[in-house]
């Protein structure tokens, strides 16, 4: 498996693997977070533009989609019951998808976050239980809740990984 900056020619299959986390959430029972069309196509291909999308590549095929970029989202300023670990510069992961041919892509995903920035937050929705699981297996604690944009609350988890010598 590696990470590698997605690229416009990967564009139809990323739709693809956004069109497989939507179809599987609802299936597991979370039906809302991404509803019938989330991320739009806009999104994904502003996410290319802006270099801040990566896919997982197994046996050179994509396996797996997230968005990573290192500095502030704004939906992060305020979270309630609860407070982050810290407010030093973090890391961001957003919008993970898999095909589900690729045992253990999420955890890959993560760790490969973790590797460029030792700070890294992310949410989830109250629903998505996948997620959530993947999130606290690879050390990410929960920390409160925080709302998008829309007004939508999601639950807010960081970890930091830090150097003995900081300890």
């Amino acid at each position: 498996m590696e990470i590698r900056k997605t690229v416009p020619g990967d564009l139809e299959r990323i739709l693809e693997l956004y069109e497989n986390a939507r179809k599987l959430m609802r299936e597991s029972g979370n039906p809302n977070q991404w509803g019938d069309h989330y991320p739009p196509r806009e999104l994904v291909c502003e996410d290319i533009r802006l270099g801040r999308s990566y896919c997982l590549v197994q046996d050179g095929k994509i396996a797996a989609v997230f968005v990573y970029f290192f500095g502030e989202d704004p939906t992060y300023r305020v979270i309630e019951d609860g407070a982050w670990l810290n407010d030093r510069p973090y890391g961001v992961l957003h919008r993970i998808a898999s095909d589900g041919t690729c045992k253990g892509a999420g955890s890959f995903c993560i760790q490969w976050c973790l590797e460029q920035c030792k700070n890294l937050r992310g949410d989830t929705h109250k629903d998505n239980h996948i997620m959530q699981h993947v999130m606290e297996k690879n050390g990410l604690i929960r920390c409160g809740k925080i709302y998008l944009e829309d007004g939508t609350e999601r639950i807010a988890y960081q970890r930091e990984i830090r150097a003995e010598k900081d300890e």
